[in-house]
């Protein structure tokens, strides 16, 4: 069973950066496709980022295109989410999530396509 587990949250002021890390077990990431979700208070999980398993092809979410990053290490066994520039509206639960199938890249940005989940970083950006 694959374990995910994410770490790097905390409180942030706008226009900072902050990266989250999430650390996998029982598998190779390289035979993963990853993203992150977020969740905000009141609102449902939306996607930020994927990035793919065979091509390492990157989907962002509109508004973090521009100021996030999100990248894998195959020799530490985790995927990271560089967040640049952070804004009110980045406040949020982060989640990791991960799945052994192979879909189009524009697939990764839906939560059911996920098998594995984290279970999630507080990020809170204080203006």
């Amino acid at each position: 069973q694959v374990q995910l587990v994410e770490s790097g949250g905390g409180l942030v002021q706008v226009g900072h950066s902050l990266t989250l890390s999430c650390a996998v077990s029982e598998r190779a990431i390289d035979t993963l496709a990853m993203g992150w979700f977020r969740e905000a208070p009141g609102k449902g999980r939306e996607f930020v980022a994927s990035i793919s398993r065979n091509d390492e092809s990157t989907k962002y979410k509109d508004s973090a295109k521009d100021r996030f990053t999100i990248s894998r290490d195959s020799a530490k066994n985790t995927m990271t989410l560089e967040m640049t520039d952070v804004k009110p509206e980045d406040t949020a639960v982060y989640y990791c999530a991960a799945t052994e199938s192979t879909y189009p890249a524009n697939a990764y940005a839906t939560s059911t396509r996920y098998k594995y989940w984290g279970q999630g970083t507080q990020v809170t950006v204080s203006s």
